[in-house]
């Protein structure tokens, strides 16, 4: 009967494991391993140069003139921003055109992203703009004063076309602003132009407003990027001051693709004095986040998610969930904006912080190519190590066929030369490197090495 050997002779020894890796070919497993970690690398080295950087925490927005609209808006999406850690510059501007002229410019200061109404864009290069989504609608709010009503006369008719504007003094914006552009858009095709008999006031928001109120102008063309909502709710309760109503509303649709038809409901500014006293119909473009194509696809998610906070409310002229929009009017959609309005931010960037977001999503960009490269080296690299061990083997095979052909009909002289070769053969087989996994190869050749030896002896 056996006798039972201690643990201890089953434990692997210290000699045993440097045994082991004594038995490796580094050389083979390097041949082997060296160009499928070169692929790693390179992989690696690609995904990097491809990826994009992490987002930078500043952005800077192109607004519009202190307390417009377009200002307002942008204060509140530097709040909403601040929460994930993005400091938003706000840069007061003119307004659209103005805004638009930042975003092409590569002199000066640097903007990312602005607001840019419909129908400023005309002569200006937009390749290297796209829109992340209409916000709001922006409306041609053209104000005008009728005289003073005169007992035992009918009172002046209400305006309805731009054309009846000729003549009169008219507060068209201020350079820069997306209502100046506008308003002479509208106006030219209205037969009215710079230089005639209609005096046009390159003067807009509050001043103008001002100036309408006091009788000085006849008529004001006032729009969201250069005057506040609130400026234009006054004006509707002034006696002596109307909103010109747009009775050919669908014929400017039909000529101009970035115009929208609206029509105001009555009594939405004042619901107790029913301002105003019936339903205005009004056309108007809408205001677009226009972005630089260089822009980071998480500030993209940001910047949209922050406008259906500020803008996805009911409003004036807007019902609840309107804006913003994926509406392509005179920008392409961009890409990443798309993506988002089809399935929203992406499940890391919903679950985590906004920092820690990123870089889990550039590190899954990073590992992902690697892994999809482990996958086939798993399997393809010991089928490499495998095949240069098994080759070796073989070719010493090859030498022992060679001398057992010539073991007979030799001189005892070539004898003692083909022993020679054999013990050098012999030699070289006990000086292999050989894992464990080829052992019983290993020893298989030994063997026919010894059956060799012993087919020259007996020929001796």
């Amino acid at each position: 009967m056996l006798k039972d050997k201690p643990l201890s002779a089953y434990k692997p020894s210290a000699s045993r494991i440097k045994a082991r890796f004594v038995a490796i070919s580094w050389r083979d497993l390097a041949i082997s391993f060296g160009p499928f970690l070169l692929l790693i690398l390179v992989g690696i080295w690609l995904v990097i140069w491809l990826i994009r950087p992490a987002p930078p925490n500043t952005l800077t927005i192109a607004a519009g003139p202190e307390d417009s609209s377009f200002w307002r808006s942008a204060e509140k999406y530097k709040a909403i921003l601040a929460r994930d850690g993005i400091r938003l510059k706000v840069l007061v501007t003119n307004g659209s055109l103005d805004n638009l002229k930042l975003l092409t410019s590569e002199d000066g200061e640097q903007v990312d992203v602005g607001f840019v109404q419909g129908g400023v864009a005309d002569g200006v290069n937009t390749d290297s703009l796209m829109s992340l989504g209409s916000v709001a609608y922006v409306p041609v709010s053209v104000f005008y004063r009728t005289p003073p009503r005169v007992a035992g006369r009918k009172p002046a008719p209400p305006l309805t076309r731009l054309s009846e504007l000729s003549g009169k003094r008219v507060a068209i914006g201020g350079p820069g602003s997306g209502s100046r552009a506008l308003a002479l858009n509208l106006l030219k095709i209205n037969g009215i132009e710079a230089g005639g008999k209609t005096t046009l006031l390159d003067i807009g928001g509050d001043e103008a407003a001002r100036a309408l109120s006091e009788g000085k102008i006849d008529a004001a063309f006032l729009m969201g990027d250069s005057v506040a909502l609130a400026t234009m709710g006054k004006l509707m309760r002034t006696s002596g001051i109307h909103l010109l109503e747009f009775a050919q509303a669908d014929a400017y649709v039909r000529r101009f693709s970035y115009l929208n038809e609206l029509t105001m409901p009555k009594g939405v500014f004042d619901l107790a004095r029913n301002v105003p006293d019936h339903d205005a119909h009004l056309i108007a473009p809408t205001a677009e986040l226009v972005a630089r194509d260089d822009l980071h696809p998480a500030l993209s998610d940001l910047l949209i998610e922050a406008a259906h906070e500020v803008h996805g409310k009911a409003s004036v002229l807007q019902k609840a969930g309107e804006f913003p929009a994926p509406l392509a009017h005179e920008y392409r959609i961009s890409d990443d904006a798309t993506r988002y309005y089809k399935s929203g931010k992406s499940f890391v960037y919903r679950t985590l912080p906004f920092w820690l977001a990123s870089l889990v999503d550039r590190a899954l960009v990073l590992i992902l190519p690697i892994i999809l490269l482990l996958i086939p080296g798993v399997k393809l690299v010991p089928l490499v190590y495998g095949w240069r061990i098994r080759s070796r083997i073989y070719r010493w095979y090859g030498a022992l066929i060679a001398l057992e052909r010539g073991v007979t009909g030799h001189t005892p002289e070539e004898q003692a030369e083909m022993l020679k070769q054999l013990d050098e053969i012999e030699t070289a087989v006990n000086r292999m490197k050989m894992p464990l996994a080829f052992a019983d190869q290993f020893y298989v050749l030994r063997e026919h090495i010894g059956f060799v030896r012993t087919r020259l002896g007996q020929s001796a």
